[in-house]
């Protein structure tokens, strides 16, 4: 047999019918497995890529899935907000580290993702199996950056798929029937603001006072606020355009002296006992409310009125949808709704814009029937 030369590689069958290959580069020598003698070209033909282009193989060590996901979380969390990094952290630990956490990174295959995502999504879990596959395939990612790994294992897997349930928003007559049902409730004006807005509930419950501005009228949104590990954490949004400034109709401005009036009513009543200096504009002991408070109360509002149930961040749905139904063009809808861009709006709100057909046929009817 002809002797290979160093980075040749050399592919053979084992007696128990896997495959093994192994590929030696400056004296550093990595043996790999397959199913298949093609999956074993594969693997070694990237192990040569990745020692073409770096000039050394890949060497995670001992290093195991639970090592990346640690050195991972780490390095990307100054960029991430709060909230996302706790829901990185919830997700691997409770689904991915269970199934993989404790595999050695250079005997992680397309196999060992596979099962797990298909394990996940035996449970009936909508979300969660795509998440965290996408979870796993950003670190994975980062494993080949680093010179851990030769490939992306999740590259050859079967990527869950989620798509969203859309949910029925109430008519203008629900809306209508909500808002008058609901006139004495502490927390009426924030469903004002919230409709007639479409902001986020975290940026409601952040807004301040001198975030109103009376003049235009208008509210500035300049960040958001979390209930995370016990506490609340302010912080500004994920991208520029969350930041923005929103005009309020005239409901909104009442609303808003309502909650002014009644809110200098707690203030008083309260005392020292008032708690932060922060003026928030939707608390009634001077912190910030909890969103699962405000969810309870809009929940026993709905049942006691016999509507669907929705929930505050149904509101902004129902804003967006409205505005979209009503003509409002796309872009404008996007830059109130603090999205990135439109592509994510009409992304959400589809059925919404496919809702205008009916409007854009009648008009070309009126135009043609001008011809």
């Amino acid at each position: 047999m002809p002797r290979r030369s160093p980075g040749e590689g050399s592919i053979s069958r084992r007696p128990d019918g896997r495959w093994q290959g192994a590929l030696q580069v400056n004296g550093v020598r990595r043996v790999i497995y397959a199913k298949s003698e093609r999956e074993a070209k594969a693997k070694i033909q990237a192990l040569q890529r990745e020692a073409y282009v770096n000039g050394a193989l890949p060497d995670p060590g001992r290093k195991t899935v639970d090592d990346l996901l640690d050195a991972w979380i780490e390095n990307v969390a100054p960029t991430l907000k709060p909230r996302t990094i706790a829901d990185y952290h919830a997700v691997c630990g409770r689904y991915i580290r269970p199934i993989l956490g404790k595999i050695r990174l250079a005997r992680l295959t397309p196999e060992h993702v596979q099962r797990m995502c298909t394990r996940l999504q035996a449970t009936g879990a909508k979300r969660v199996p795509s998440y965290a596959f996408a979870l796993i395939h950003r670190a994975c990612e980062v494993a080949v950056l680093w010179g851990w790994l030769a490939s992306n294992p999740c590259d050859r897997v079967l990527r869950p798929i989620h798509r969203a349930e859309r949910k029925d928003v109430w008519s203008p007559a629900d809306l209508r029937r909500f808002l008058d049902g609901t006139q004495d409730s502490w927390l009426h004006p924030l469903w004002v603001v919230a409709v007639a807005t479409g902001a986020r509930l975290g940026e409601l419950l952040a807004l301040t006072w001198a975030d109103v501005d009376w003049e235009t009228p208008a509210i500035n949104i300049r960040r958001s606020v979390q209930w995370i590990g016990g506490a609340h954490v302010f912080s500004t949004p994920k991208t520029r355009s969350g930041e923005r400034t929103i005009v309020i109709p005239q409901e909104a401005v009442a609303a808003l002296k309502k909650q002014r009036a009644q809110q200098a009513a707690w203030r008083l009543k309260a005392g020292a006992s008032w708690q932060g200096n922060t003026e928030l504009v939707f608390s009634g002991t001077g912190g910030p409310l909890l969103h699962s408070t405000v969810d309870r109360a809009m929940r026993r509002e709905c049942d006691r009125l016999s509507l669907p149930r929705l929930t505050p961040h149904g509101l902004r749905h129902l804003s967006a949808s409205l505005l979209l139904d009503r003509g409002l063009a796309l872009p404008a809808v996007s830059a109130r709704l603090g999205h990135a861009n439109p592509n994510i709006t009409a992304a959400v709100y589809s059925h919404a814009i496919r809702g205008q057909d009916k409007q854009a046929a009648e008009t070309l009817q009126q135009a043609l029937g001008r011809i």
